[in-house]
């Protein structure tokens, strides 16, 4: 359940009457990366944070609805961002829950991890059972998400590439299937090109059935998901990632509970002051030029987050620049900016029609930063007559990834696969958009460059090819014309 945010400076909102939500509080005091979970009821039950660089600390806490942090869970692998954190339910075990992290920087712990813990011991305070566990060893951007299989009960956990790699200016998504009793090796995907510094997000669609990826060179994609197989196809591009003469920084964003309308907040460019929180119709028909401007505002007011909350109003937080060390806030600090929200109540709405109100949900006297919970949608259900369950495979967790591209997309009687480098192929399957396995003729190598399917026996279609290697598993879409 999403019932209760806890972010910031102690700061939180209780969302268990969505009509009234009221300030809460807490143990934490986190300037970026923050989640929380609460019970079938509403009640917190766990939530985390990383801190910045206080005591050259980056790592990460999980407190209890004690607010006490959890025996052995005070050294969280995380770093200096604010999406590298999720928690989701241990399916199929009683107060048991997942805890996944990211160390977004390359000299800083990069990579993917999970911890467990178990509420059930330490007397109901809860104990960690498995920590920092790695999973993935590739540098990290700063877009950890996760989203409900297809089957409504298991889990898709996300993560990208960042800059920080020798795989340059690559889309790469990592897409783990996370059941109660396993964590799969990830669908490894590669979709575009884009710088994708460490500050990029993953803003999900409130369908999960689509997202959009955001960096800060300017990038904005939205993407389709397939909830039953963890594949995603690149929907439509919004915005280029800009090269030269940046005029664009974008910092988070969020859906309007209709998904027509997509909000984001900007940061400042270089030598300019100006930060702006922007609207777009995603059913213009020139995206672009559909921007609405709702605020702006130069230092010392900082960009932060942008989240839709469970009473389907959106939110969006900013941080007072009182100077350095930026972080923690000394307690005189408190002002208009770091004790308020700002709200998007009708966000459905286009123009000065979604009533935008600066600064108009007050915290109690707590305060907020940059960021908000990272919080996945817990409520969103199976796929209404879909028959998908949870796809399973024994190949263990990757250790070294390879890129695949297949061409010609479209194709018609022969599909190439070509590869960075060579790695033995255990098996190529072609399955079409609902699952079905259809033949696949493969031929041996050609010259060590490409391996040739004949793909003249399939009918037209949009179809999927999985590659199973000894250590990965990766799938690609194409269509047969």
């Amino acid at each position: 359940m999403n019932s209760i945010w806890i972010f910031g400076d102690s700061a939180g909102i209780d969302f268990r009457n969505t009509a009234s939500p009221i300030p809460t509080g807490s143990s934490m005091d986190g300037r970026g990366s923050c989640v929380s979970i609460s019970d079938s009821v509403g009640n917190v039950v766990l939530y985390a944070a990383t801190l910045h660089y206080l005591n050259n600390d980056w790592s990460g806490r999980l407190f209890n609805s004690q607010n006490q942090i959890i025996s052995g869970c005070d050294s969280i692998i995380g770093y200096d961002g604010y999406n590298e954190l999720i928690i989701l339910p241990k399916t199929g075990y009683f107060n048991q829950y997942y805890l996944f992290s990211v160390g977004e920087d390359g000299a800083n712990n990069g990579g993917c991890y999970y911890s467990i813990v178990d509420l059930n011991l330490n007397g109901g305070q809860g104990a960690m059972i498995s920590q920092n566990i790695q999973i993935n060893n590739n540098n990290s951007g700063d877009c950890l998400t996760a989203v409900k299989h297809g089957n409504g009960r298991d889990w898709w956990v996300m993560n990208k590439l960042s800059t920080h790699t020798t795989v340059s200016h690559l889309n790469r998504f990592f897409v783990y299937l996370v059941t109660g009793d396993s964590i799969y090796t990830p669908l490894v995907q590669d979709l575009g090109t884009a710088s994708d510094a460490d500050l990029q997000k993953i803003i999900w669609h409130p369908s999960g059935e689509k997202f959009m990826l955001i960096n800060q060179a300017g990038y904005m994609s939205e993407y389709y998901f397939d909830r039953c197989s963890g594949t995603i196809t690149l929907s439509r591009d919004i915005f280029p990632e800009q090269t030269s003469n940046y005029n664009r920084y974008f910092w988070e964003g969020a859906y309007s509970p209709n998904g027509n309308i997509f909000y984001i907040s900007t940061a400042p460019i270089y030598n300019t002051d100006t930060a702006y929180l922007l609207q777009y119709d995603l059913n213009a028909s020139n995206i672009q030029l559909s921007c609405d401007t709702l605020d702006f505002f130069n230092n010392p007011i900082v960009s932060g987050a942008v989240r839709r909350g469970p009473d389907n109003k959106i939110y969006f937080s900013r941080y007072y620049n009182w100077g350095f060390p930026f972080y923690p806030y000394p307690d005189s600090i408190r002002n208009y900016v770091n004790e308020n929200l700002s709200v998007i109540n009708y966000p459905d709405s286009l123009g000065a029609a979604c009533d935008y109100q600066p600064f108009s949900f007050y915290l109690g006297g707590k305060r907020t930063y940059h960021g908000l919970p990272n919080n996945p949608n817990y409520l969103l259900g199976p796929l209404t007559g879909s028959v998908c369950d949870s796809l399973t495979s024994d190949v263990p967790s990757i250790t070294l990834i390879q890129s695949f591209n297949i061409f010609p997309n479209p194709a018609k009687n022969i599909l190439y696969i070509t590869q960075s480098y060579k790695e033995l192929i255990k098996r190529l399957t072609v399955f079409n958009s609902i699952g079905l396995d259809q033949p696949v003729v493969t031929s041996s190598i050609k010259n060590g460059e490409y391996i040739e399917i004949n793909t003249s026996s399939l009918s037209s279609g949009v179809y999927f090819l999985e590659m199973l290697t000894e250590k990965q598993k990766i799938i690609k879409r194409f269509i047969k014309e």
